[in-house]
C-alpha cells in the first residue's frame, strides 16, 4: 500500500495511504486460467570467495510454481453478483496473486515460507493474505491460509495486505498484515474505515498459525495504519519487531474532503510505530513511536534489520513535504535511519534521522501504451551482512538516465556513512523507445559468502507486439560492490511475460516488492509472474552457484 498524492477531492489518497475508493477501467473475467507448462531459464552464478564476479555459467532448470488456484471459497466476502458490499464498485481478481515476500528457517534450512496477497482488489487490499510453506528447499509448495484475519478465513476484516514472514533462531516464523474494513466511517467519508495491524505465529514451519493478535486498530477509520514489517531478532531467540508508518488525518479532512488540502488535510502526520515480543509472538507491546517527522510529513517502507551485534537498525523513506530543512528544496523523499542498542528502547539519533541518501521519484509506465504499471515507486529495499553487519540499500531511481533504474548504496560502519549511489541494473538503452529501458521493484540480500544478489524486473525484451515483455534479472556483486557498476554481472531468473495481465491497481500491479532470501550461497527468489493459474501466480527460483 504505497501510494501519492494528496488526500483531496474526496479521493482518499495520502502519501503512503491505498486510494480506497477509485473505480477500475477494466476487470478480467473470474474463471481459472489454463496452466501453461513453462520452462525458464534461472541464473547461476559462480561462486565468489575474492575479488569482483568476473565470469557466470547459466543452468537451466524450471521454475517451481507456487501458488495455485485461489484457497478462498467462492463467494467469501462477496456478495452473488461478484460486487463487494462495502467496495462497492471494485473488482477483484480473482486467482491473482501479488506482492510476495520470503524467508528461510535458520533452524531447518529445507523449511521455506513465502507470503502474498491473494485475489487483489483494484481498489485497496485483497480478500487475504495466503503462504506457501516447502518442507523441500523450494521443490514442492502446500498452500496455507491464515486464519481469522479476513471474512475469508474466519476474521472479521474484509480485506488485507502487505504480507511479510520473518523466522527466529528458534524456528518461530512470525506473520504480519495489514487489516481493512475500508467502509468509511457515518461523517467521515474521506476518512480510511476501520484498520490495523495484525501477528501471527507459527512453531511448525508455517503449516499452522496461532490465532492473530490485534497489536494496532483505529476503530473510527479517520486514519490510517500502513506498511508494515516483522523482523525476527537472530541474536535473541523470542524477540521479533513490527514497525510500520501510521498516517494521522486531521478530522476536517475525513468530514470534508471536498474542502482538499487546505480544508485540515496539511495537518496530517506519519510517523513510524513500533510494537515488540519478547516471548515468540504470545504477547505484544502497546505500539510506540519509533520516530515523528511533524506535521505534513511522514515515513514509509520501514525495515528493522539486526546487525551481528544485536543493533537495531530501522532504514525507511523519509517524507519531507513542504520542509527543507536538511538545506534541500522542499518534497524530498530521504533514505533515513534510525538506530537502537538496546532491542528497541531508545533510537538514535534523538531528533532528526541519520538521511544517507535522496530517492529521485521513478513511476514506470507501459512502454507501448503509457499506461502506469504500480511498482515501488517510493519503497526501497534494506539487508544486512549477518556476519559483518555491512547494510546495503536499494530503490528505483531516475537520476542516471532520466528514466527508472536500480540505485545500490552501501554501509560499513553501521549506517553512519553510505557509498555514493551507483545503478547496478544492467537494463540497456533503447534509443527507439527509451521506455523499454526502465527497471523496477528492486529486492537485496546477502549470501552466506557475502555475495550481494539483487533481483528487478525489466523490458529490454519487450517488441512492441500486443503484450508488455517482461523480465526478472538477479544482478550479483562479490567485492567492491559499492566503488563500481562494473563489479556487477547480471543472470536472466525468469521471462518474458505479460505484465498486462496482472490485477489492475490504479496501473497493472505486480506489487510493491518481491520476495529474496538465501540457503548458504544459493539467492532463493519467490516472485510475481504470468502465465500460470490465474492473472498473475507467484514462482520459486533457485539461483545457485556453479558446482
Amino acid at each position: 500500500m504505497s501510494d501519492v498524492g494528496p488526500h483531496t477531492g474526496g479521493v482518499r489518497c495520502t502519501f503512503g495511504g491505498e486510494c480506497l475508493d477509485l473505480g477500475c477501467a477494466s476487470a478480467m473475467e473470474e474463471v481459472g486460467m489454463r496452466r501453461l507448462p513453462i520452462q525458464l531459464a534461472v541464473a547461476a552464478m559462480l561462486l565468489v570467495t575474492m575479488g569482483p564476479v568476473t565470469a557466470h555459467t547459466l543452468v537451466t532448470v524450471t521454475l517451481e510454481q507456487v501458488s495455485g488456484v485461489s484457497p478462498f471459497a467462492a463467494g467469501c466476502g462477496l456478495e452473488p453478483t461478484g460486487v463487494d458490499p462495502i467496495f462497492g464498485e471494485g473488482v477483484v481478481f480473482v486467482g491473482s496473486e501479488v506482492e510476495p515476500f520470503v524467508d528461510i528457517n535458520p533452524a531447518n534450512p529445507a523449511n521455506l515460507i513465502a507470503v502474498w496477497q491473494q485475489d487483489r482488489w483494484s481498489n485497496g487490499g485483497s480478500r487475504g493474505n495466503a503462504a506457501g510453506v516447502s518442507l523441500n528447499g523450494g521443490a514442492t509448495w502446500q498452500i496455507v491460509t491464515f486464519p481469522d484475519v479476513t471474512v475469508c478465513t474466519g476474521g472479521e476484516f474484509d480485506r488485507a495486505s502487505d504480507p511479510w514472514v520473518s523466522f527466529g533462531p528458534d524456528g518461530i516464523a512470525y506473520a504480519m498484515h495489514l487489516v481493512t474494513d475500508g467502509d468509511t466511517i457515518s461523517g467521515r467519508p474521506g476518512g480510511f474505515g476501520r484498520n490495523g495491524m495484525m501477528v501471527q505465529t507459527s512453531s511448525d514451519g508455517g503449516l499452522s498459525w496461532n490465532d492473530p493478535v490485534l497489536i494496532a486498530e483505529d476503530t473510527e477509520g479517520d486514519d490510517l495504519h500502513d506498511k508494515n514489517s516483522v523482523t525476527a531478532d537472530p541474536t535473541r531467540p523470542g524477540f521479533a519487531y513490527a514497525v510500520w508508518d501510521f498516517l494521522d488525518l486531521p478530522t476536517g479532512a475525513a468530514i470534508n474532503p471536498d474542502r482538499g488540502v487546505f480544508g485540515g488535510g496539511l495537518g496530517f502526520k506519519g510517523a513510524a510505530l513500533i510494537s515488540h515480543t519478547t516471548d515468540g509472538g504470545q504477547t505484544w507491546s502497546k505500539p510506540k513511536t519509533l520516530y515523528n517527522p511533524g506535521g505534513v510529513n511522514q515515513t514509509i517502507g520501514n525495515q528493522i534489520v539486526v546487525q551481528p551485534d544485536g543493533t537495531l537498525v530501522d532504514l525507511f523513506v523519509e517524507i519531507l513535504n513542504f520542509r527543507n530543512d536538511d538545506q534541500d528544496g522542499q518534497f524530498d523523499l530521504n533514505l533515513s535511519l534510525k538506530r537502537s542498542p538496546d532491542a528497541g528502547e531508545t533510537w538514535l539519533p534523538h531528533g532528526r534521522p541519520i538521511r544517507f541518501g535522496e530517492m529521485a521519484f521513478a513511476p514506470i509506465s507501459d512502454p507501448d501504451t503509457g499506461q502506469s504499471h504500480r511498482t515501488a515507486d517510493i519503497i526501497p529495499d534494506f539487508a544486512v551482512d549477518s556476519d559483518v553487519g555491512t547494510l546495503y540499500a536499494v530503490w528505483q531511481d531516475a537520476r542516471f538516465t532520466g528514466v527508472s533504474q536500480v540505485a545500490f548504496t552501501m554501509s560499513s560502519d553501521g549506517g553512519f556513512t553510505w557509498t555514493t549511489p551507483i545503478r547496478i541494473s544492467q537494463t540497456p538503452a533503447d534509443a527507439a523507445n527509451p521506455l523499454n529501458a526502465q527497471a523496477f521493484i528492486p529486492a537485496v540480500h546477502v549470501a552466506d559468502d557475502g555475495t550481494v544478489g539483487v533481483t528487478y524486473y525489466d523490458f529490454r525484451t519487450n517488441t512492441g507486439g500486443g503484450g508488455t515483455d517482461t523480465d526478472l534479472w538477479l544482478a550479483h556483486c562479490g567485492t567492491g560492490c559499492g566503488a563500481d557498476p562494473n563489479n556487477w554481472e547480471e543472470n536472466h531468473v525468469a521471462g518474458p511475460f505479460d505484465s498486462r495481465q496482472a490485477p489492475i491497481a490504479r496501473g497493472f500491479f505486480l506489487g510493491d516488492y518481491v520476495g529474496l532470501t538465501s540457503d548458504g550461497d544459493d539467492f532463493l527468489s519467490v516472485a510475481t509472474l504470468t502465465g500460470g493459474d490465474g492473472p498473475t501466480d507467484e514462482w520459486f527460483a533457485r539461483i545457485a552457484p556453479t558446482p
